[in-house]
């Protein structure tokens, strides 16, 4: 039975092909559904070898001189281009950037909540802003702030690194940390493993503890 070529539902990367009688060069190199290579033929005469086999020609290589066009099952070889588009999907992880708000004094337990949802969403792969907010006067004193931010990097050093340094904005110093390579790990693996997080009396939650009692003065840069 002749198969004037193959229409399907179009959205994939296979719908760039031209098949069978969308060809409209005069010649083409034709390679079999073998892999053979059966050498260069009139349009109508390759069409004419893949419809006795019930295959399609489907040009692979339009910009080649003659043009080269294969016989195969092009519903099949459809199929499987969709699928490998879908893995390949899957595989793309899009990365969220999330706000962590702390002050120039928060207290240690707070602290140790916030470190164990910095270290859960780093696992995931995403990327956290960590905000220090500073009321009244406390501006006046950037330092405390740094202080706070570098006691959560030390505390994270293990799964992350600074992709930005403290910056002023306004009454807010800001300051982005990314997941280390090689830490990301599944939300539900994470959130199946609470040993990964801090917790009071950690070894985490007695880095964060440390770092408290650390109040560095700091040059902090103002953001333009």
């Amino acid at each position: 039975m002749a198969r004037p070529g193959y229409s399907g539902p179009s959205g994939s990367a296979a719908d760039n092909y031209r098949v069978g009688r969308r060809i409209r060069v005069p010649e083409v190199r034709v390679i079999g559904a073998d892999g053979s290579q059966i050498g260069i033929l009139p349009t109508y005469e390759a069409l004419r070898l893949a419809e006795e086999q019930n295959l399609d020609l489907v040009e692979v290589s339009p910009r080649a001189v003659p043009p080269v066009c294969r016989i195969m099952d092009f519903g099949k070889f459809k199929y499987q281009e969709s699928k490998k588009e879908k893995a390949s999907r899957r595989h793309q992880s899009t990365v969220v950037v999330k706000e962590i708000k702390l002050r120039p004094k928060t207290d240690t337990h707070d602290l140790e909540f916030k470190l164990k949802h910095i270290h859960r969403f780093l696992g995931e792969g995403n990327k956290c802003k960590l905000v220090i907010v500073f009321r009244g006067r406390e501006i006046v004193h950037p330092e405390t702030g740094q202080a706070m931010l570098e006691q959560v990097v030390k505390a994270c050093a293990d799964v992350s690194v600074v992709e930005q340094k403290p910056v002023m904005e306004g009454r807010r110093m800001v300051m982005v940390i990314g997941p280390k390579t090689g830490v990301i790990r599944s939300a539900s693996s994470t959130a199946g493993n609470p040993s990964s997080a801090a917790r009071p009396g950690s070894e985490t939650g007695k880095t964060a503890e440390g770092a408290l009692q650390q109040r560095p003065a700091t040059s902090v840069p103002t953001k333009p």
